[in-house]
């Protein structure tokens, strides 16, 4: 009696067993009807900063314009090869087809020439009978004037420059870290000698890849952030307490807010730092919220890094290269996606690039500069693509024009319906004056081998 009534109680028993598939070298067994009892432990997903980053909200406009300046950077790079050549000042399509890999086109060289033919000038060679290619004037005018404008900023450069090293742990920065940025920094090729060695009040080459701060300047330890800070303090009549240590934040379109990350975002806006130019202590990580200050620091550095630069932008790879100078021992991946807010990473054109989101709207830079204009100006030409840049003439001149003739017409009594006549003339003769299929410019001359 008492072994039936086990027996059945045991029937009616549902034994639970915790199995981890990892753990065991058992068979995965299949989800069926005959195994409902077992319970699965699944492995919590990983949290990195790979996943983050995959995870991230995407910003189509700053996704959009870094893929636009990476093929602007590719035809910088055909250029200065086709410039370096001594032979003339074009080059046989049939020699830019080994550029291929250097450039990094994922496309033959011929297709990507024709695409931009507001770029490159494709013709045939009078004598060999080959296709040829060579920089239209109009780009290579740009890039002359960026030259100059370059060359004219040399003041600006070495405040900029400065700047970097009045951040720097020791006052010292090595000059191969700002030999990878110094396109974005608007440095000339030879800032070396034209910065560097020029300026000896402000700078020392301690060694050949070291250079060294010989006087701090009180003026330049103002960082970018603060005189946001304290536009918002006069102009929305907020507390100082609010602001003293403040961030600008501009989370992208469609970004989720978690409950409780309102709360965590307004302590660490009033969380108190060490500001870039204030001292160069590094704070413990184990004091009370050390890790937070110390990292708000590092953000700090970095926000006033791309505030220097001209398109307010810099790869994350060579940006790692400023961490032992400024004493910044993070993550710095994870400490850009940990701050979505002020930071937006695209990983368009097969690099990280780190964006300073305040800066642009609309994939526009807020405050332009003049080297920005020109490489805008570049990247406008290159967009154009194959189509056609007829210049036409504005609607009020095409009505002043028309209504001119009109009374041109009937001021000398003329029947109706001649007066036509005249204004077709006027829009042939302007036709027969703009071929929108021309590629290159007749009037320039033939440049021989």
């Amino acid at each position: 009696m008492i072994l039936s009534k086990v027996s059945k109680h045991h029937c009616l028993l549902q034994f639970r067993i915790h199995i981890n598939p990892q753990e065991t070298n058992l068979p995965k067994i299949p989800f069926g009807p005959f195994n409902l009892f077992i319970q699965r432990r699944w492995k919590k997903p990983a949290n990195t900063a790979q996943t983050r980053l995959e995870s991230r909200t995407i910003d189509s406009k700053l996704n959009r314009l870094t893929t636009y300046l990476k093929k602007l950077k590719t035809i910088l790079k055909i250029y200065e090869l086709m410039s370096n050549r001594k032979r003339g000042p074009f080059v046989s399509l049939q020699l830019m087809s080994r550029w291929t890999n250097i450039v990094g086109l994922n496309v033959g060289m011929g297709e990507f020439v024709h695409k931009h033919p507001h770029v490159f000038d494709v013709f045939t060679h009078p004598v060999r009978r080959n296709l040829c290619c060579r920089i239209s004037g109009k780009f290579k005018g740009l890039v002359s004037e960026e030259e100059g404008l370059v060359k004219d900023c040399e003041l600006e450069c070495a405040k900029r420059v400065k700047r970097l090293l009045m951040m720097s742990k020791n006052g010292r920065l090595h000059v191969h870290a700002l030999r990878l940025i110094r396109r974005e920094l608007g440095l000339p090729e030879d800032f070396r000698e034209s910065v560097l060695g020029k300026y000896k009040e402000d700078f020392r080459l301690v060694d050949l890849e070291i250079v060294e701060l010989v006087d701090k300047d009180e003026n330049f330890g103002v960082a970018e952030v603060e005189k946001w800070r304290e536009k918002e303090y006069r102009e929305k009549w907020l507390s100082e307490f609010e602001t003293k240590f403040a961030f600008p934040i501009n989370f992208p379109t469609g970004f989720k807010i978690e409950r409780g990350f309102r709360e965590k975002l307004k302590n660490w806006q009033m969380l108190p730092y060490l500001k870039p130019y204030e001292g160069n202590e590094v704070v413990q990580v184990g004091a009370c919220g050390g890790k937070n200050r110390y990292e708000k620091r590092a953000v700090a550095m970095i926000h006033e890094l791309l505030s220097l630069t001209v398109e307010k932008m810099v790869e994350v790879e060579r940006l790692a290269h400023f961490k032992k100078d400024f004493g910044m021992e993070v993550n710095v991946r994870e400490l850009l996606l940990k701050n979505p807010g002020i930071f937006y990473i695209s990983t368009k054109g097969s690099t990280h690039t780190v964006i300073l989101r305040e800066a642009y709207s609309k994939g526009c830079l807020i405050e332009p500069n003049p080297i920005y204009v020109v490489r805008r100006k570049m990247l406008d030409l290159v967009l154009l693509g194959c189509r056609n840049t007829r210049e036409l003439q504005d609607e009020e001149e095409i009505k002043n024009g028309s209504d001119s003739l009109i009374r041109k017409a009937f001021a000398g009594n003329t029947t109706v319906g001649e007066w036509v006549v005249p204004i077709l003339e006027s829009f042939d003769n302007v036709n027969d004056h703009d071929d929108p299929g021309e590629i290159i410019d007749a009037s320039e001359e033939f440049d021989g081998c």
